[in-house]
Protein backbone atom coordinates (compact mmCIF):
# COMPACT_ATOMS: atom_id res chain seq x y z
CA UNK A 1 0.00 0.00 0.00
CA UNK A 2 1.28 3.66 0.31
CA UNK A 3 3.43 2.40 3.47
CA UNK A 4 5.83 0.95 1.09
CA UNK A 5 5.80 4.28 -1.59
CA UNK A 6 6.79 6.11 1.99
CA UNK A 7 9.59 3.91 2.16
CA UNK A 8 10.99 4.62 -1.47
CA UNK A 9 10.11 8.15 -1.34
CA UNK A 10 11.52 8.25 2.10
CA UNK A 11 14.73 7.06 0.88
CA UNK A 12 14.87 9.09 -1.85
CA UNK A 13 14.43 12.42 -0.11
CA UNK A 14 17.76 14.33 1.04
CA UNK A 15 15.38 16.43 3.56
CA UNK A 16 12.18 15.87 5.23
CA UNK A 17 11.21 18.96 6.25
CA UNK A 18 8.11 20.40 4.27
CA UNK A 19 8.99 24.58 3.80
CA UNK A 20 6.40 26.24 1.89
CA UNK A 21 7.99 28.45 -0.30
CA UNK A 22 6.05 29.41 -3.41
CA UNK A 23 8.69 30.26 -5.19
CA UNK A 24 10.26 27.41 -4.47
CA UNK A 25 7.79 24.83 -6.29
CA UNK A 26 6.41 27.39 -9.28
CA UNK A 27 8.95 25.73 -11.31
CA UNK A 28 9.19 22.44 -12.06
CA UNK A 29 11.36 20.33 -10.18
CA UNK A 30 10.41 21.56 -6.93
CA UNK A 31 13.50 21.67 -4.01
CA UNK A 32 13.91 18.29 -2.08
CA UNK A 33 12.29 16.97 -0.17
CA UNK A 34 9.83 16.44 -2.99
CA UNK A 35 10.95 13.47 -5.64
CA UNK A 36 9.16 13.28 -8.98
CA UNK A 37 6.68 10.03 -8.30
CA UNK A 38 7.21 8.52 -12.04
CA UNK A 39 10.51 8.19 -10.65
CA UNK A 40 9.89 5.90 -7.83
CA UNK A 41 6.83 4.13 -9.45
CA UNK A 42 5.52 2.64 -12.48
CA UNK A 43 3.92 5.76 -13.62
CA UNK A 44 3.72 7.67 -16.95
CA UNK A 45 5.92 10.99 -16.21
CA UNK A 46 2.93 13.45 -17.38
CA UNK A 47 -0.64 11.86 -16.10
CA UNK A 48 -3.13 13.67 -18.25
CA UNK A 49 -5.43 16.19 -15.80
CA UNK A 50 -2.44 15.64 -13.36
CA UNK A 51 0.35 16.68 -15.14
CA UNK A 52 3.79 15.39 -13.91
CA UNK A 53 3.55 14.60 -10.16
CA UNK A 54 6.00 15.40 -7.19
CA UNK A 55 5.51 14.59 -3.61
CA UNK A 56 7.19 15.11 -0.13
CA UNK A 57 7.69 11.17 1.18
CA UNK A 58 6.20 12.39 4.85
CA UNK A 59 2.91 13.49 3.27
CA UNK A 60 1.68 10.62 2.04
CA UNK A 61 -0.89 9.29 1.33
CA UNK A 62 -2.79 12.87 0.73
CA UNK A 63 -0.25 15.09 -0.31
CA UNK A 64 0.08 17.40 -1.69
CA UNK A 65 1.34 16.16 -4.92
CA UNK A 66 2.61 19.05 -7.22
CA UNK A 67 0.99 19.05 -10.68
CA UNK A 68 3.43 20.72 -13.14
CA UNK A 69 2.27 21.39 -16.90
CA UNK A 70 4.63 20.33 -20.17
CA UNK A 71 6.69 23.26 -19.79
CA UNK A 72 7.40 23.10 -15.95
CA UNK A 73 4.49 25.21 -14.35
CA UNK A 74 3.11 24.82 -11.20
CA UNK A 75 -0.62 24.42 -12.45
CA UNK A 76 -2.11 21.98 -9.67
CA UNK A 77 -2.18 20.99 -6.10
CA UNK A 78 -3.69 17.63 -5.68
CA UNK A 79 -4.75 15.59 -2.54
CA UNK A 80 -5.18 11.82 -2.82
CA UNK A 81 -7.24 10.84 0.21
CA UNK A 82 -8.48 7.00 1.22
CA UNK A 83 -11.94 6.67 1.46
CA UNK A 84 -11.62 3.44 3.92
CA UNK A 85 -9.52 6.26 6.22
CA UNK A 86 -12.21 9.15 5.77
CA UNK A 87 -14.68 6.74 6.94
CA UNK A 88 -12.88 5.83 9.66
CA UNK A 89 -12.59 9.35 11.04
CA UNK A 90 -9.01 10.37 9.80
CA UNK A 91 -8.76 13.80 9.40
CA UNK A 92 -5.83 15.60 7.43
CA UNK A 93 -5.25 18.92 8.78
CA UNK A 94 -2.75 21.84 7.28
CA UNK A 95 -1.90 19.90 4.05
CA UNK A 96 0.51 22.01 2.50
CA UNK A 97 -0.46 23.87 -1.26
CA UNK A 98 1.35 24.41 -4.13
CA UNK A 99 0.11 27.84 -4.60
CA UNK A 100 -1.97 30.54 -3.31
CA UNK A 101 -4.16 31.42 -5.94
CA UNK A 102 -7.07 28.65 -6.82
CA UNK A 103 -9.36 29.48 -9.88
CA UNK A 104 -11.36 26.54 -9.14
CA UNK A 105 -11.08 22.46 -7.76
CA UNK A 106 -12.29 19.32 -9.02
CA UNK A 107 -12.99 16.50 -6.79
CA UNK A 108 -13.66 12.92 -8.06
CA UNK A 109 -13.29 9.21 -7.60
CA UNK A 110 -10.44 7.04 -8.03
CA UNK A 111 -10.19 3.14 -7.63
CA UNK A 112 -6.36 3.08 -7.04
CA UNK A 113 -3.14 3.24 -8.69
CA UNK A 114 0.26 2.67 -8.11
CA UNK A 115 1.36 4.64 -4.94
CA UNK A 116 -2.33 4.78 -3.38
CA UNK A 117 -3.62 1.37 -4.59
CA UNK A 118 -6.80 1.68 -1.87
CA UNK A 119 -10.04 3.55 -3.38
CA UNK A 120 -9.82 7.25 -2.62
CA UNK A 121 -10.23 11.10 -3.41
CA UNK A 122 -8.56 13.67 -6.02
CA UNK A 123 -8.66 16.61 -4.89
CA UNK A 124 -7.36 18.90 -7.45
CA UNK A 125 -6.34 22.62 -6.59
CA UNK A 126 -6.43 24.51 -10.33
CA UNK A 127 -4.10 27.44 -9.64
CA UNK A 128 -5.26 29.66 -13.11
CA UNK A 129 -8.01 29.75 -15.00
CA UNK A 130 -5.97 27.77 -18.10
CA UNK A 131 -4.79 25.04 -15.23
CA UNK A 132 -6.90 22.78 -16.46
CA UNK A 133 -6.70 22.88 -20.13
CA UNK A 134 -2.58 22.87 -20.08
CA UNK A 135 -2.66 19.37 -17.77
CA UNK A 136 -5.63 17.38 -20.00
CA UNK A 137 -2.99 17.32 -22.53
Amino acid sequence: MYKQLTLTLGLLAASVAFAHDQGAVEEMPPASPYVQVSDVLPLPAFIPGLGTLFVDPDTLPAGPFLGYDRDGKLSATIYMTPLKELENGVSYDDLGIGAHKVSSVDIYYNAGHPGVEVPHAHVVLFHDEAAKGRLAK
